[in-house]
């Protein structure tokens, strides 16, 4: 699935890297838990969270997500948004709640992919 259908799936706003919204992704996750996503995502390209701070680019690079979505309308500040386009992550908000979020992107087609599904 492309960024630009997610984009249109959760009614969300780019922040950063609209020239990027070309970019396909197979799989994303749900967490505001970074130490779940380092422990089980495994292969995902993108993150929904609702947990707005810099670990969260720093965690979403260290495992190659290509992009972040801040749900519940969070928008994130200059330092994480200057942090994610110095590596490169696309970053959305949506005003979906994160339950809301994961399905309707699930019943769109796109799947996760973890190691441990707790």
């Amino acid at each position: 699935m492309r960024l630009s259908q997610i984009k249109d799936i959760l009614d969300a706003t780019v922040l950063w890297g609209e020239e990027h919204l070309d970019l396909e992704v197979l799989s994303a996750c749900g967490s505001d838990f970074m130490s779940d996503v380092l422990a089980f995502v495994k292969n995902q390209a993108l993150l929904l969270t609702g947990l707005v701070n810099p670990q969260v680019v720093r965690t979403a690079d260290m495992v190659d997500m290509k992009c972040i979505i801040f749900v519940r309308g969070k928008v994130p500040g200059a330092d994480i948004l200057a942090l994610a386009q110095t590596r490169g992550i696309v970053v959305m908000t949506s005003p979906k709640r994160m339950y809301e979020a994961c399905g309707l992107l699930y019943t769109n087609g796109l799947r996760g992919n973890c190691d441990g599904d707790n």
